[in-house]
Parts: structure tokens; C-alpha cells; sequence
């Protein structure tokens, strides 16, 4: 079979790649809808319902295991599809699926604990805290999924979702670095004005924003760390693949790309990110 990979559009190559570094023999079928894309400033329901009919589409490509490689998808419809989706489509399919999310592995790299452990309530006074900054899209930023997960499991750990409308969109349309760079500049001071002083480490919360990372590092002080989702997120798909033997990567080195949008070439700021022409099917 095959990995799926899901995305409204060319961010979720940045996830693709670290998945085809450590996994070079897996079938891997990317699918970016671009048609609807950005999905940043949708209402919930929109999210849910494309989100789910990208997953569907990947399932029907041959796909046992889909990662959403989109934050706001994995933030807005991941946990509605869990619990009341995929146990029908499981069993349509008579064959286990399934839809991991980016946002779990993401939060265990910020934190350095594994999901499961969440801290004790404590009254004990915390000396100084991290600011931990994130750069995500409006939806995500609604969702308050990092500072509500985050804060069940490091108190001394203070989150602060910086929304960056319309950057996944010029990202997206092959805006000029010099644009990106005003934009990126202009929400780095935003957020250092809401917190008081510079994030001490920094998470890329769209990854769109993962093409642009050298814009950010130039953006924020010297030698800010910056959580990358594409490792974090390759590392958590391998860990699954191990322990879930049911669900196959696939032997053949496939490499599809899919897309609801125009096929061709995509944009140069794409193919310089992934090092070479990227030719997308239409879908």
C-alpha cells in the first residue's frame, strides 16, 4: 500500500521530504488542495468537510496511512475524523486506515515528553518561564490547541500563537522573498510587542512557513531555536509504522503528486525548497 500525505497546498512537501529522507523505499502519494486552499480563514465545517474529502481521495489512491501535514486541519478536524469518521470508513474499507495529525509529535518536541505524560497541578512558584512563540494561520490560532495542550504538560512553559493571515497564501502564489520578508518581519515584531521581549524558541505552526524558515531565523534574534514540524512530525510516522505492522509503507519508492488544483510545474519558491521540478496530477 501506500502513505498519504495532506495538505491545502505545497506546505505539507516540507513533511513529504523528511518522510521520503528516512523512508526512501516507501510508495508515498501527496495530494495538496489547492483548489480550496488557504484553509487558514475557513469556518470549521469547511475545514472538517475537505479536510475529510482529501483523506477519502487518498484512501481511494491506495493510501492506508494519511498524515494531515497541515496544522490547521490537524488542529480543526483531525479529533472530529477520528471519532466519527474513520471507524465507518474502516469498515467500508475492510482494511485498517487511518489519519495521524502534525500537532502531537510538534508539541512533544516543544515539551521533551512523550503524549501521554501530563504534569502534576503544583502551587509551587516557577522562577522564570520559556516563551515558546508560535507562528501558525487564524484557524490555528483559534483553536488554542498548542497553548492548551502544552500548558497540561509544562507550567513553565508560556505559548504564545502569533496568526499570520494571508502569509500561507503568498507562500503559496510565489511571492517575492522580499514580500515574505516584510510579512515574516512585520508578525515577529507583532509578537515580540504582545510578549514583551523575544520568544525564546519558536515553532513554524503552518508548514508553508517551514519554506521560509531562513526568513524567520533572520527575522528573530541570533541563535533563536526553531522546532522544526517535518522532523518531529517523519520521526512520530516512523515510530507508528513499528508498532503498527498492519498499516504498510508500501516497497516500490513511488512518488505521486496530486492536486485539485492545475497540474504542472509548481511554483520556483516549491521546487527551490525541494531541490528540483515538482509536476502535479490533477485530481
Amino acid at each position: 500500500m501506500a502513505i498519504g500525505v495532506f495538505d491545502s497546498g505545497i506546505g505539507g512537501l516540507s513533511i513529504h521530504r523528511e518522510l521520503a529522507a528516512r523512508l526512501p523505499d516507501a510508495d508515498l502519494i501527496y495530494l495538496a488542495d489547492q483548489a480550496m486552499t488557504p484553509y487558514g480563514g475557513r469556518s470549521g465545517e469547511d475545514i472538517v468537510a475537505l479536510t475529510r474529502a482529501g483523506c477519502d481521495r487518498l484512501f481511494n489512491e491506495g493510501c492506508d496511512l494519511v498524515i494531515l501535514a497541515c496544522n490547521t486541519a490537524a488542529a480543526v478536524a483531525l479529533r472530529r475524523l477520528q471519532q466519527t469518521w474513520l471507524p465507518d470508513r474502516r469498515r467500508e474499507n475492510g482494511r485498517a486506515v487511518n489519519v495521524l495529525g502534525i500537532i502531537v509529535p510538534t508539541i512533544e518536541a516543544a515539551t521533551g515528553l512523550p503524549w501521554e505524560q501530563e504534569a502534576e497541578p503544583t502551587s509551587d512558584k516557577i522562577e522564570r518561564l520559556d516563551i515558546l512563540g508560535i507562528f501558525c494561520t487564524p484557524a490555528t490560532a483559534a483553536s488554542r490547541v498548542y497553548e492548551i495542550e502544552i500548558d497540561k504538560r509544562r507550567q513553565d512553559l508560556a505559548v504564545f500563537s502569533e496568526p499570520c493571515p494571508g502569509l500561507a497564501s503568498a507562500i503559496e502564489s510565489d511571492a517575492s522573498e522580499e514580500l515574505l520578508a516584510e510579512q515574516i518581519r512585520d508578525h515577529v515584531a507583532a509578537l515580540t510587542r504582545r510578549i514583551g521581549r523575544s520568544p525564546d524558541r519558536a515553532i513554524l505552526g503552518c508548514t508553508h512557513y517551514e519554506i521560509t524558515a531562513h526568513l524567520f531565523r533572520s527575522a528573530l534574534p541570533p541563535g533563536t531555536p526553531l522546532i522544526h514540524q517535518p522532523g518531529a512530525t517523519a520521526e512520530a510516522a516512523l515510530g507508528y509504522l513499528r508498532r503498527h505492522p498492519e498499516f504498510s509503507p508500501g516497497s516500490g519508492g513511488l512518488r505521486r503528486f496530486l492536486t485539485t488544483g492545475h497540474a504542472g510545474r509548481q511554483n520556483g519558491l516549491a521546487e527551490r525548497f525541494w531541490g528540483g521540478p515538482l509536476i502535479f496530477e490533477h485530481t
